[in-house]
């Protein structure tokens, strides 16, 4: 992991807020000896890619980047805790520190993702609630396809003019978002589903399409419409973080000290008799080299 001091690291962790990239903000809250790393280091973890920061080395790398990863997926932060003895503990993520070097490490992975879009297409009293009942929701309000900056993003065509609302429509189940709603009557609905059939818009791209827009709470009043949309839209996101895949990682086993390494990011590695072999520190990898005293080489 790139080094970092902890103003400068804090400064970039607010640049990336600022542009709206998800990151998770890892920090040690317990080290005991002989673990290299101390209470209070930070990194700024992608998922994948470099890290920057530190929050230990090689032994911790693989693990933590894969509680980077999940975080990122389902939006919540954990404890994960690296220890040559691990145990089963609620709230504690546990994994075995299997390094030579030994020492214990609880390190807090907090996720940071950018704030979910909410993407007001036309002018009307549902509009205007939405607008004003979204932001207090955390929603960076949008009124153009072409402010969306993130895959969270959450399409609301609410002109209530077939002449705006079918062609708005139209442009976001082409760009792929995952809700596209559209306030109109269930007749004018039937009307336009059949209109996409039609030009031969697939099933599978028009299943984003919600219309009528919302939850069926008998809403009546421009207030209550966008009452049920963001309810339906906030019940949606839930679930989908819930469900959400994470990448899956090819990982190898270090062959002196056991620990479990991602094979993309890995830093060391040797190749014997056509085998590749990885490591997590320079010191496996130099064990794993030096010929025994029978002049054979671990490997």
């Amino acid at each position: 992991m790139s080094g970092a001091s902890p103003g400068d690291l804090l400064e970039r962790a607010a640049e990336l807020r600022r542009r709206g990239q998800p990151f998770v903000l890892a920090t040690v809250v317990r080290a005991l000896r002989p673990a290299s790393a101390k209470p209070g280091d930070r990194a700024l973890l992608f998922g994948e890619g470099q890290p920057v920061g530190w929050v230990g080395g090689g032994c911790v790398h693989t693990s933590i980047e894969r509680e980077a990863a999940l975080a990122l997926a389902d939006g919540r932060p954990r404890l994960v805790r690296l220890s040559p003895e691990p145990h089963d503990e609620d709230g504690v993520v546990s994994y075995p520190m299997t390094c030579h070097s030994g020492g214990t490490l609880e390190i807090y992975l907090e996720p940071v993702l950018p704030a979910p879009e909410l993407v007001i297409l036309g002018e009307s009293p549902v509009a205007d609630a939405l607008a004003a009942l979204g932001a207090p929701l955390g929603f960076r309000l949008r009124t153009s396809l072409d402010e969306i900056t993130t895959s969270d993003a959450w399409v609301v065509a609410a002109a209530m003019s077939s002449d705006e609302d079918h062609p708005a429509v139209r442009a976001a189940l082409d760009r792929g978002v995952p809700y596209v709603a559209m306030v109109a009557s269930r007749r004018r609905t039937e009307a336009f589903v059949e209109e996409l059939r039609s030009e031969g818009v697939s099933p599978e791209a028009m299943m984003p399409l919600k219309a009528p827009a919302g939850l069926d709470i008998g809403a009546a009043t421009g207030p209550e419409i966008a009452l049920s949309i963001l309810a339906e839209i906030v019940q949606r996101r839930r679930s989908r973080q819930a469900v959400a895949p994470v990448a899956t990682r090819e990982v190898a086993i270090d062959p002196i000290c056991g620990m479990q390494l991602d094979v993309k990011s890995a830093r060391w590695t040797a190749d014997k008799d056509g085998q590749t072999y990885y490591f997590c520190a320079p010191g496996c990898r130099k064990t794993f080299l030096t010929p025994s005293p029978s002049g054979r080489g671990l490997g």
